[in-house]
């Protein structure tokens, strides 16, 4: 039962972060951490969003910019796995405390960060690939904090989601590559997460159709929503 939870929310998650871009780590990991645990939960996640970041990049392969991916990884691969590395000596509950509290501060700071990012270049996307590299190794989801950096350096619609997708991308896999090889990814969670990434893969391409008539505003409020019930579920586990 529990699985099948994780796997229809994970279409919705699909459909949604198809939609806006991020936000399938911030809808799953509280249902994760549920049924399997929190420190569980950070490798299935990592699994499960390989996959939806690939297939994010295959909806929108034409309008990938390689330039800011390589750029934006080439610094965010070592932090990532200095995150990861970080991440496997926490407590299980301050990992909880760790991703809520990150969730719930980029309500306020991703609009921090979008009203004074007015025009984001290959040295800004570089340093955030290190900052939001090694916090992604730690928690589970930064898309959030992701978004404003490749809005600001002047990506819309689907080159903004395909771009972000394939930085991401090469987070995640150094992220699951890392778990792979410290054993925190055992064969049972890594097939979870490549259960739940099928579910979000499907999910990505259903909303592909409904990109171009999402309006700012609306992605704003969706974004803040997820944060916020995300956020407090985990904090609240942190605390129980």
């Amino acid at each position: 039962m529990g699985l099948l939870l994780i796997l229809s929310i994970g279409l919705v998650a699909g459909v949604v972060s198809g939609i806006i871009g991020t936000g399938s780590s911030i809808m799953l990991v509280p249902v994760l951490a549920y049924v399997y645990g929190p420190k569980e939960a950070i490798p299935i996640m990592a699994v499960a969003a390989v996959m939806a970041n690939l297939s994010r990049i295959l909806a929108w392969w034409r309008e990938v910019d390689w330039r800011a991916v390589a750029t934006y990884a080439a610094t965010g691969i070592p932090a990532a796995m200095l995150g990861a590395r970080t991440m496997l000596v926490l407590p299980p509950h301050a990992v909880d405390l760790a991703i809520g509290a990150f969730l719930l501060a980029m309500i306020p700071g991703r609009r921090w960060l979008a009203d004074r990012l007015v025009r984001v270049r290959l040295p800004h996307l570089a340093v955030a690939g290190a900052v939001i590299g090694f916090l992604t190794g730690i928690v589970a989801s930064t898309g959030p904090a992701s978004v404003p950096v490749f809005i600001g350096y002047g990506l819309t619609k689907g080159a903004f989601i395909g771009t972000e997708a394939a930085a991401s991308l090469a987070i995640y896999l150094t992220k699951t590559l890392t778990f792979q090889g410290t054993g925190a990814l055992p064969v049972a969670d890594f097939v979870r997460g490549l259960a739940v990434g099928a579910a979000l893969m499907v999910g990505a391409f259903v909303a592909k159709p409904f990109v171009l008539r999402l309006a700012p505003e609306t992605f704003r409020f969706m974004m803040d929503g997820l944060l916020a019930i995300s956020g407090t579920c985990l904090v609240w586990n942190g605390l129980g």
